[in-house]
């Protein structure tokens, strides 16, 4: 390991708010929390046990719910702690692991966004060859790619950053070992083109993700438009609405985070607004999911009435 002035960090996270607000955000937090890991899961339990659900869009969704509590586990239980403790360090290797699994799951989650695009392009593009070109096999190896490629970003941004040399201060402005927190806390001349060389790379994968995204809805508007009925074409771009709002809120949530214009932000505004994307579209995904895809919600209502219909009777 490269040698380094600090053992560990200190993340600042909730302590500058009052103290006695700490409670109430720790509940708040802890619930939805919670929510996501139970919601994940019951859409994960129910893809598995409905047969009518073993098809590539719903295998897709389960990779999905699972990055989605892993990026959750990553950063959240660390967050939950740290409210209602006064002891806020993190050592420098733990710091490093938390970065990794927090990149790795966050690219996943954008691969798989971009698969399932692909998924739905072919299926209203190409319904004939649809079997063909999404077999499961094909998925399966759809679905390595994409953890594969999570866990070469999240490994190559983290060896990039933690190259580098921290003398410069241990506070982390942040709730957890965020990669553009840490960068102000480095020293030496290859700061800045590291910094550039870490935004670029981040940068290019998750906008090359959503220009293939928007790319694969070009041409899915494009064949909807060409159906000659109303209800066929409500019926047919009702297969993409929950994919379609589960990319408008992770990449909205994310462009305000990154792309908020300089400016006086107060730490404590910076903290709540980087909530929106650590914890708040991971609680959202699930509800989405589970309300806007009419399949998933039926076999959710099938499912636990053949759980509880036997205990009523």
């Amino acid at each position: 390991m490269p040698h380094c002035m600090v053992s560990e960090f200190i993340l600042v996270g909730f302590s500058t708010f009052p103290q006695h607000l700490l409670p109430a955000f720790f509940l708040f937090y802890l619930l939805m929390y919670l929510f996501t890991l139970l919601g994940n899961l019951l859409i994960m339990a129910t893809v598995w046990s409905e047969h009518s659900l073993h098809t590539p869009m719903y295998l897709f969704l389960c990779a999905l719910s699972t990055s989605e509590i892993l990026f959750t586990v990553a950063i959240t239980p660390r967050m939950l702690v740290d409210m209602l403790s006064s002891h806020h360090s993190i050592t420098f290797m733990d710091c490093a692991t938390q970065m990794f699994f927090s990149f790795t799951f966050g690219f996943t989650h954008s691969f798989l966004l971009m698969i399932m695009g692909y998924d739905r392009y072919v299926a209203i593009c190409h319904p004939l060859r649809y079997n063909m070109l999404m077999s499961t096999r094909t998925c399966a190896r759809l679905v390595s790619w994409t953890w594969a490629g999570g866990s070469v970003m999240g490994m190559m941004v983290t060896l990039i950053v933690f190259h580098l040399t921290f003398c410069k201060s241990n506070v982390i402005h942040h709730f957890f070992c965020h990669v553009l927190s840490l960068l102000k806390l480095s020293c030496g001349n290859e700061n800045s083109s590291v910094t550039l060389s870490v935004i670029l790379v981040c940068v290019s994968a998750l906008m090359g993700c959503l220009f293939l995204i928007v790319l694969s809805y070009i041409f899915i508007v494009a064949a909807i438009l060409r159906i000659p009925s109303a209800e066929g074409r409500h019926k047919t771009f009702s297969t993409c609405v929950s994919h379609l709002t589960i990319v408008i809120v992770h990449y909205g949530f994310a462009s305000i985070i990154y792309l908020k214009p300089k400016g006086p932000h107060s730490m404590d505004s910076n903290t709540l607004m980087a909530t929106t994307y650590t914890v708040f579209t991971p609680f959202l995904s699930p509800i989405i999911f589970s309300l806007r895809n009419k399949e998933l919600k039926n076999a959710i209502k099938k499912s636990f009435q053949r759980k509880f219909s036997p205990l009523s009777s």
